[in-house]
């Protein structure tokens, strides 16, 4: 009978010490730097909402096209609120995702309902930051009819999406996250012709404001212009898709 006792009590105790890990695994993130947010932010022919889900949009005059916006693992998703407005900005219609602890692998399918909410939208485009663009490019795997596109951030896709979608992706060659053997591995699920941009000095945290993340490497570009590019690089992307090209 002692034994037994002992033994429950071991398994309770681990048990609340795994209750516990997980709570504090989830709770923390990578806080979005809300002062350097609001120096990026101007609010120049954007409109930026706030759901009553938790999601933002980022609606610009009269768009015709929209991009579904998941964020990184364990990071605060208002960091990318900067990104989202530079596209906004340039005449795409972003929703920024927002996804339970930080994490999108805990709703793959917040993408679903939103684009009936555009009716107007014609074209519309997908994707995400590291696991939200591996969340991304999941759930579009199983949408394909419904998107022009997919744009990966520091991901890439485990899912196989190597016919009828334009997929674009993106990476700073000092980004010490993306696990670059995994990234080549997986480029066989991507379209032979999809479009990969290595960013110079770029790193893995600059695609939002949210400081350094542990283990990436020193951009030595600013993060505001990794943001630039990265919005530049997207709208061409857009562009060229739409078109043809």
């Amino acid at each position: 009978m002692k034994k037994k006792k002992i033994l429950l009590l071991v398994i309770l105790i681990i048990c609340i010490s795994l209750i516990g890990g997980s709570a504090y695994y989830l709770s923390d993130s990578y806080p979005a730097n809300q002062e350097e947010i609001a120096s990026y932010i101007d609010n120049t022919n954007v409109t930026i909402n706030k759901l009553d889900n938790g999601n933002y949009e980022f609606m610009p005059s009269n768009p015709t096209t929209g991009f579904i916006f998941y964020p990184g693992g364990k990071v605060d998703y208002e960091a990318y609120i900067p990104l989202m407005e530079q596209c906004a900005k340039q005449g795409i219609l972003c929703v920024l995702v927002k996804m339970p602890f930080n994490l999108a692998v805990f709703d793959l399918n917040a993408a679903d309902g939103i684009q009936a909410q555009y009716p107007d939208i014609e074209n519309w485009y997908i994707g995400g930051h590291s696991l939200g663009g591996s969340m991304a490019a999941s759930y579009v795997s199983k949408h394909i009819e419904d998107y022009r596109g997919l744009i990966l951030l520091g991901s890439y896709s485990t899912s196989d999406i190597s016919s009828e979608l334009d997929v674009l992706s993106i990476y700073g060659s000092e980004d010490h996250v993306l696990n670059l053997d995994k990234y080549n591995e997986n480029k066989k699920h991507l379209p032979d012709d999809f479009k990969e941009i290595i960013i110079e000095g770029g790193c893995h945290s600059y695609f939002g404001v949210y400081g350094h993340q542990e283990g990436d490497g020193n951009p030595t570009i600013s993060n505001f212009e990794q943001i630039q590019i990265t919005t530049d690089e997207i709208i061409s992307f857009i562009k060229e898709s739409q078109h043809g090209v």
